[in-house]
C-alpha cells in the first residue's frame, strides 16, 4: 500500500539526463532541492498521440495536453514538418515596424475568427506576456483618449493571469505574489464564480451569476471608474478548479464594462484554440470583449507563440498620426511558430477538433462525475476538455485540508502516485484542492476512462493513507 510518506519511494539509479537536470537546469514552478540518485528528476523522451514516454520507458497518459497546450496531440510530423520548411526559407525577423509573411498571415487568419471587431493582433511569445501587454494598452488607450486616470485593473479572486510584474498584480493568488512585492499598483479584486464554495446559491446559479457580477460594479464604483482601465476574467477560471459561471454573468458583466467605460479582457490563454469547443471561449459564453489574450493551444505546443488581440475601438487612437505604442517582445510573432500556428490551425479545422469536443465534453463531464461516489472527491466541474476533481477532507460539511495534509497530499503524494500509475495531470491547491484534466483534444471515451480508472485507484489509495 503507498502511503503519504513514502509516496516518492527512492530510485536506485538516475538517467544521464535526470542527472544533468539535477545539476543545472532550474526548473519553473518546482522545488529543486534535495534531488539526486535517490529523487532523479522526471525526464519526458517523447510523446506519441495522448501518451508520453519517460526516460525508463515508463507510457503514461497525458491528462493535462502538456500545460493545456498540445491540442492536437504529440508527435504530429507535419506540424514539425512545416516548421523545418520555415525555417530554411527564413528563421527570424523581428515584427518591429516589418513583417513578416506568416506573422501577417496569422494576424489575418485570427482576425477573422475573433468576433465582433477584434481584429489587430500583437503577437508575443506567450500568454503571461499577452497579458502584461493587454494592461500597457488599456492604460495608453485611456491617455490618448483624454482620460489619463484610467488605469486599474480589476480581476477575480484566485484567478491566475501569469508571471511578469503587471501580470501577476493582475493575479488574484497573495502567496503566488509574496515573495516579488511590492508589485506594479493598481490590481483589485472581485470573488470568482465557485459556486460550490457559495452553497447558499446552489439552488439559483442565474441569481449567483448576477451576484458575483455585481461585484464587478461594486469595485469599480468603489474605485472610482475615472481610475478603472479594465477587467480582466477567464471564460472557465483555472486557478481554483475550472470554475465555470452562469449564463447571466458575462452578459451582465460586459453592461457593467460598457456603462462605466471599462474594457474588458478575456484572457483566454487556456480556454482558446478549441479546449472549450470553439476557437475562442468567448464565443461559446455569449460575450464579445474589447481584449483577448491567447497563446498555449494556438501551435499546440509546436512553437512558443501567444497575442493579444484588439477592437476596432481600442486600436483606433494607436492609429493616429505620431502616436506608437512603445512596447514589444523580440520572439513576438516569430516567424516559424506563425508558420507553424497557420499549419495547427488548418489541422484543427480538417480534423473537426471543435465539433469533436463539443460531441464529448459531456461524456468526459459524466465520466469523471463517477468519482463523486469516493469520500475524498467533493466535487466535479469544467467545461469542453477543461475539468477539475475537487478533493475534500469531509464531505458532508466541504471541509477542506489543512496546510500539513495539503504538504502530504498535493505535493508529497499525487503527482508521484498518479504518475506511477499512468496519468500525467495536475494537483493544484493554489484555492481548494484540486486535480486539474485537460487532455489533447483528439481523446476520446477510451481516455477518459483510463483516467477516471487511475484517478480512482490513486484517490483510494489517498483516502486509505489519510
Amino acid at each position: 500500500m503507498t502511503t503519504l510518506d513514502n509516496a516518492t519511494a527512492p530510485s536506485t539509479s538516475q538517467t544521464p539526463a535526470a542527472e544533468s537536470a539535477a545539476r543545472h537546469l532550474w526548473m519553473h514552478f518546482a522545488r529543486m532541492g534535495g534531488r539526486g540518485p535517490e529523487n532523479p528528476v522526471p525526464v519526458i523522451t517523447r510523446g506519441e498521440g495522448v501518451h508520453l514516454w519517460d526516460d525508463r520507458g515508463r507510457r503514461v497518459l497525458d491528462g493535462l495536453a502538456g500545460l493545456f497546450v498540445v491540442q492536437a496531440g504529440h508527435g504530429r510530423r507535419e506540424l514539425a514538418e512545416v516548421a523545418a520548411r520555415q525555417a530554411c526559407e527564413l528563421a527570424y525577423f523581428p515584427v518591429w515596424g516589418y513583417a513578416t509573411p506568416p506573422a501577417a498571415e496569422l494576424a489575418e487568419r485570427l482576425a477573422h475568427l475573433a468576433p465582433g471587431d477584434l481584429n489587430r493582433v500583437f503577437f508575443t511569445s506567450g500568454g503571461g506576456e499577452a497579458v502584461e501587454s493587454a494592461w500597457k494598452v488599456a492604460k495608453q488607450y485611456f491617455k490618448l483618449v483624454g482620460k489619463p486616470l484610467k488605469h486599474k485593473v480589476i480581476s477575480r479572486s484566485v484567478a491566475y493571469h501569469g508571471t511578469p510584474h503587471g501580470a501577476m498584480a493582475i493575479t488574484g493568488l497573495p502567496k503566488m505574489k509574496q515573495d516579488f512585492e511590492p508589485l506594479a499598483p493598481g490590481g483589485f479584486r472581485v470573488p470568482n464564480t465557485n459556486i460550490y464554495r457559495n452553497p447558499e446559491f446552489a439552488g439559483d446559479p442565474e441569481a449567483f451569476g448576477r451576484w458575483a457580477a455585481d461585484r464587478v460594479e461594486e469595485a469599480i464604483l468603489f474605485e472610482g471608474p475615472d481610475t478603472v482601465a479594465a477587467v480582466v476574467l477567464e471564460p472557465v477560471q483555472n486557478s481554483g478548479g475550472c470554475l465555470t459561471a452562469p449564463p447571466s454573468y458575462f452578459a451582465r458583466v460586459r453592461e457593467i464594462c460598457d456603462r462605466h467605460d471599462v474594457l474588458l479582457v478575456s484572457d483566454e490563454v487556456i480556454c482558446a484554440f478549441g479546449r472549450h469547443g470553439h476557437t475562442f471561449a468567448c464565443d461559446k459564453f455569449g460575450y464579445v470583449p474589447d481584449l483577448i489574450t491567447c497563446a498555449k493551444g494556438m501551435t499546440s505546443g509546436y512553437g512558443p507563440l501567444g497575442a493579444l488581440i484588439a477592437s476596432d475601438r481600442v486600436m483606433e487612437p494607436f492609429l493616429r498620426p505620431g502616436v506608437t505604442f512603445p512596447h514589444g517582445y523580440t520572439w513576438g510573432g516569430h516567424p516559424v511558430s506563425a508558420a507553424v500556428a497557420l499549419a495547427n490551425l488548418e489541422l484543427m479545422a480538417e480534423e473537426g477538433l471543435h465539433q469533436r469536443v463539443l460531441d464529448n465534453e459531456r461524456a468526459f463531464g459524466e465520466t469523471l462525475g463517477k468519482l463523486l461516489d469516493l469520500p475524498i472527491v467533493g466535487d466535479v466541474r469544467g467545461d469542453g476538455y477543461f475539468w477539475a476533481v475537487e478533493l475534500v477532507k469531509d464531505k458532508a460539511t466541504r471541509e477542506t485540508f489543512d496546510a500539513d495534509e495539503r504538504e502530504r497530499l498535493v505535493r508529497g503524494f499525487l503527482p508521484g502516485a498518479l504518475f506511477d500509475n499512468g496519468l500525467y495531470c495536475r494537483p493544484d491547491d493554489r484555492g481548494d484542492v484540486v486535480v486539474q484534466l485537460a487532455p489533447p483534444l483528439i481523446a476520446g471515451q477510451a481516455e477518459f476512462d483510463e483516467i477516471e480508472g487511475i484517478l480512482r485507484h490513486t484517490l483510494l489509495e489517498a483516502t486509505s493513507a489519510l
